[in-house]
């Protein structure tokens, strides 16, 4: 499904990060095919299924020259996460990790669901599909569903308004594809696209195929007319593009219908409050052994509210946690360790900052848009925040202070970008919104627009992280000397981004940018306005996605060389131009104050039951890069004989294999 239908998906698009500046010249990737090959050993999960010849054997199910992972384990067993929202079932498409082509845990990329990749200067990429792959329902994988999915869906104006998806637009360059045989496919740019891999590579992917043999049945150009009109009232849609989104969700994840190239397919139809997803008859990846992964048989996935995730994951109802934790948890998931069976491990975490203040400048209300788009009241914001005083609190010092920007892991980091007004300085902040013409006060204190109004600042947040009312609470003391109040307002998800986008929100509270290990190849659209997702100009950035279709375009000097900086990142495949591009981009960013960073390089506790084994002791925990677990690929990991989760039987209420 085209990645215009963002709004039916309601999720972050991200322009990837992190490509190896290798990938983009001239060059090969491309997976070792295993040599002297013994067999392939049937899943106890599926033997009755073979028996019966409901299920064709392994040989036939798997594609002539399978993945070949180097490592080794038992298959069988279900795992258990807990989640809170039904919208979770897509979590399964970031964690289970399946892609055309992959990070893998150093961050480099190589091909995955792919057999190989033909790169020519960074602009011309060949595509070698693993001839005899199989959806999950047996029918081929080939390049009709790639020529489906760019000449039927993301070329139809009907299902995609604004057209092909920016990242294969690169300043406005349109590929030209290519069928070249039922194996192969080919995408051309007349200048290089150092998004093209990445994107394809990330935790949300740029989904650039489809499952044509299912889907044309929703498609106007392929269904009869009669019978599409009949499915059209009986999904009580108006029109059959309509119809089409509501089934082609391949990232959303919630149609038990849809075929998938995941180790994990969905079998319950939503809404429920518990969802099976199980292993993939027709997965293309194997073990040295032989085995067909995933090697775990069945992952569970139960809703519970947000709040008792932690409490319920400590009693040992989870085998695999780290979604709604947070540092705060630790201590006490610490003290279930033994009673329940699981260890607690601590990842750091990627974000250029852990929570970030996002004034919007694009703000209904004229008068604070004026003031937001003054650079000077958007510092003295930040000098009046005490960093030290949060890290100290909230994460017992073991944060890193600063602004949000990039890590010191990255490269391109530099401690000036970090430290820009960042230090605690509440008397300058006085001093500057004294210089600005905020000199009125009212009878408490606080502050008087040029209006009359009060100095109040609503900040809006989702909810979804626990720490942001604590967070919110020292802000809004470390505001009050600066005759500022604060306000933290809750609201659903869907409600929060809606208010920020239309406008109505002032300012809101979220994480910081998601790659704060960003080298001179990553892509810098997070400091650019890119996309309607980012909360400090949703309305420029809609702008640049919809390429000028909605959304306003910015007017604010230093966004507009932001954005023009970007464009020439997009135009090269020099690294010391895109490093020297990332440096301007960066200095500009520290010096506009466009987010307010806190503190970065947060830990997150990863609850791991303990008997489940590949599961790394450390990691990057990471929505991009890393798709969380995804780039440790769970369907490696494995459970000892004796764990508490069924095993082998493909009925719901299995018994434990024999070891």
């Amino acid at each position: 499904m085209s990645r215009d239908l963002s709004s039916e998906r309601d999720r972050w698009i991200t322009r990837r990060a992190l490509v190896a500046c290798s990938l983009l010249a001239s060059g090969v990737l491309a997976s070792v095919p295993r040599t002297g090959w013994a067999g392939f050993l049937e899943t106890p999960f599926f033997a009755q299924q073979v028996a019966s010849s409901t299920l064709p054997k392994v040989d036939s199910r798997l594609p002539a020259e399978p993945a070949v992972v180097d490592t080794a384990g038992r298959p069988g067993g279900e795992l258990r996460m807990l989640m809170a929202n039904p919208k979770d079932t897509r979590m399964m498409v970031v964690y289970g990790y399946a892609r055309l082509v992959g990070l893998t845990p150093s961050l480099n990329l190589a091909p995955d669901i792919l057999k190989a990749i033909d790169v020519e200067g960074g602009r011309i990429f060949t595509l070698h599909l693993r001839k005899g792959m199989k959806w999950s329902d047996g029918h081929p994988f080939t390049s009709e569903d790639f020529r489906f999915w760019f000449e039927d869906v993301a070329s139809n104006r009907k299902l995609s308004p604004s057209g092909l998806p920016v990242d294969l637009v690169p300043a406005g360059d349109k590929p030209r594809f290519e069928v070249l045989d039922e194996t192969t496919v080919r995408y051309s740019w007349s200048r290089p696209n150092p998004l093209f891999l990445p994107d394809i590579a990330g935790p949300d992917p740029l989904f650039i195929y489809a499952p044509a043999h299912y889907l044309k049945q929703f498609h106007a150009k392929y269904a009869d007319q009669d019978k599409l009109d009949v499915l059209v009232k009986q999904s009580s849609v108006r029109k059959w593009t309509e119809l089409y989104v509501r089934h082609a969700g391949m990232y959303k994840n919630d149609n038990p219908d849809l075929p998938s190239l995941q180790p994990w397919v969905l079998k319950t139809k939503p809404p429920a409050d518990r969802f099976i997803f199980e292993r993939n008859p027709y997965y293309y990846r194997v073990d040295k052994s032989g085995n067909q992964l995933p090697y775990i048989d069945r992952v569970i996935m139960s809703l519970a509210d947000a709040r008792l995730i932690s409490a319920k994951t400590a009693a040992g109802e989870s085998d695999l946690q780290a979604r709604y934790l947070s540092f705060n948890d630790y201590t006490f998931l610490r003290q279930g360790e033994d009673r329940n069976h699981y260890n607690v491990r601590l990842w750091r975490t990627g974000p250029g900052s852990q929570f970030a203040l996002y004034p919007n400048l694009n703000v209904t209300d004229a008068v604070w848009r004026g003031l937001v788009r003054d650079v000077r009241f958007r510092r003295a914001l930040s000098l009046a925040v005490n960093r030290h005083e949060l890290n100290q609190v909230i994460y017992s010092g073991l944060a890193i202070e600063g602004q949000n920007t990039l890590l010191p892991q990255s490269p391109l980091y530099k401690s000036a970008y970090r430290q820009a007004w960042a230090q605690y300085d509440p008397g300058e902040a006085n001093r500057l919104l004294d210089v600005i013409g905020l000199t009125k006060r009212g009878s408490d204190d606080v502050r008087l627009l040029p209006d009359g109004r009060p100095m109040e600042i609503i900040i809006e947040y989702s909810g979804e992280l626990p720490e942001e009312p604590d967070v919110l609470e020292l802000i809004r003391d470390s505001w009050r000397p600066i005759g500022i109040k604060l306000f933290g307002k809750p609201a659903q998800l869907t409600l929060f981004r809606r208010r920020v986008f239309s406008g109505e929100a002032l300012m809101s509270i979220d994480k910081g940018i998601e790659n704060g290990l960003a080298n001179a190849a990553s892509s810098p659209w997070e400091f650019a306005p890119t996309t309607q997702q980012q909360l400090e100009w949703p309305k420029w950035g809609e702008h640049y996605e919809t390429k000028g279709e909605a959304g306003e375009a910015p007017d604010l000097p230093s966004a507009v060389k932001l954005r023009d900086l970007y464009n020439q990142w997009l135009a090269t495949a020099s690294q010391a131009a895109q490093r020297d591009i990332w440096q301007q981009m960066l200095q500009i960013w520290s010096d506009e104050v466009y987010s307010i960073g806190t503190v970065g390089g947060v830990l997150q506790p990863v609850v791991v039951n303990g008997k489940l084994r590949n599961v790394p002791e450390k990691g990057i925990y990471n929505w991009d890069p890393g798709a969380f677990f995804g780039i440790y690929k769970p369907d490696q990991f494995w459970f000892e004989t004796g764990q508490h989760p069924k095993s082998a039987s493909s009925d719901a209420t299995a018994t434990p294999a024999s070891p």
